[in-house]
C-alpha cells in the first residue's frame, strides 16, 4: 500500500539562513523529505506516522515545537495538504547536483559522472541530511581534508548520510563509529557505507548516551548549537589527550559560547571555517 503523505509548503522571507534552520527543526520533528524552492521549502511527513490510527488531522499541531516559526527575524507562512503519492527518487534527483570540495573530494549520486578527484563519494541521500551541499557538511569536509587521520579511532556524531564517516575511512581512519538519532539516517548511512565499500564503519541508532566507556582520537559532530552545548562534556570525556574535536551546525555569533563550553572541558580552539555565517570549528584536547 502506497503511504499517504502530508506536504507543507513554506514561504520564507528572507530565505537565508531561515530555510536551513527550518529544515533542521522539521527533521527533528519527524518530517522525512524536503524540496527547496525559490521562496522556501516543501516538507513531507507520512500521514500515518503523524496521525496514527485515523487520528483527526491537525496540521498546526505538528509545528508546535518549531521554534523558528516564532522568531521575529523571519516571516514564514505555510499551506498544508494530503499527497497520495510522491516519487522520492525523482524529487531528489531533480534537486541533487554533485559537489566538489577543494578539488579533492566529490560527493555525487550513482547517476552522476565520476570525476578525477582523490576522494570520490557516492551516496543516495534520499530523505537524510548531510549531502555536502549544506555549508556545515561542506566545511567539515574541508577540515577532514586538512587532517592526517591515519589509524585514528573516529566518531561521526549525527552522521546523517554517513558522508563524513566515509571520507574519514577513505583518509585512513579506523575503526569508525557513526551515530544518528534518526532511523532514516541510520539506515541510509549503512547503505552508503556499503555502497562506498567501507569496511571499518559501524553505524548506531541513538544519541550521546551510547558513548559511555568509548574512546576516540577524532570526534566529528555536525548537529546544532543546543545539542552540542549539551553533549560537549560527553565528547571531551571520550576524546584522547591530543585528540581533535570538529564541531559544526551553528553560526559565527555562537563561537564564543561553544568555545567557553569547550574550554570548561579541556578543549581549546584551534581554528574555524566560515560559510554564509555558518561555521565549523576545530578544537584540541589538552591536559593543561
Amino acid at each position: 500500500m502506497t503511504p499517504i503523505y502530508l506536504g507543507y509548503t513554506f514561504t520564507i522571507q528572507p530565505t537565508v539562513p531561515a530555510t536551513e534552520i527550518l529544515i533542521a527543526e522539521l527533521g527533528y520533528a519527524g518530517f522525512e523529505s524536503f524540496t527547496e524552492t525559490e521562496t522556501g521549502v516543501i516538507a513531507y511527513i507520512q500521514k500515518e506516522e503523524a496521525f496514527p490510527n485515523n487520528t483527526p488531522l491537525d496540521f498546526e499541531h505538528l509545528l508546535t515545537d518549531i521554534q523558528i516559526l516564532k522568531s521575529d527575524e523571519f516571516e514564514i507562512s505555510y499551506t498544508a495538504q494530503e499527497i497520495e503519492q510522491v516519487n522520492w527518487n525523482e524529487e531528489w534527483e531533480k534537486n541533487f547536483d554533485p559537489i566538489e570540495v577543494d578539488g579533492r573530494c566529490a560527493v555525487r549520486a550513482p547517476f552522476h559522472e565520476k570525476t578525477d578527484v582523490e576522494f570520490d563519494i557516492v551516496i543516495e541521500p534520499k530523505m537524510s541530511f548531510g549531502t555536502g551541499h549544506h555549508e556545515t557538511t561542506h566545511m567539515m569536509i574541508k577540515h577532514l581534508l586538512k587532517l592526517d587521520i591515519t589509524d585514528k579511532k573516529t566518531l561521526d556524531m549525527g552522521c546523517g548520510t554517513g558522508v563524513l564517516a566515509i571520507l574519514a575511512e577513505m583518509k585512513g581512519a579506523h575503526p569508525i563509529d557513526a551515530i544518528d538519532i534518526d532511523n532514516w539516517c541510520y539506515l541510509n548511512s549503512i547503505e552508503n557505507a556499503e555502497r562506498n565499500n567501507r569496511k571499518h564503519i559501524t553505524v548506531y541508532e541513538g544519541d550521546a548516551s551510547l558513548l559511555k566507556d568509548k574512546a576516540y582520537d577524532l570526534v566529528i559532530a555536525n548537529i546544532n548549537r543546543n545539542i552540542l552545548l549539551q553533549d560537549i562534556a560527553t565528547y571531551a570525556a571520550c576524546l584522547s589527550s591530543g585528540g581533535i574535536l570538529l564541531l559544526s551546525g551553528f553560526y559565527t555569533e555562537d563561537i564564543a559560547l561553544i568555545t567557553e563550553k569547550c574550554n570548561e572541558n579541556g578543549l581549546y580552539f584551534v581554528g574555524n571555517y566560515e560559510r554564509n555565517n555558518w561555521v565549523a570549528c576545530k578544537f584540541e584536547k589538552r591536559t593543561s
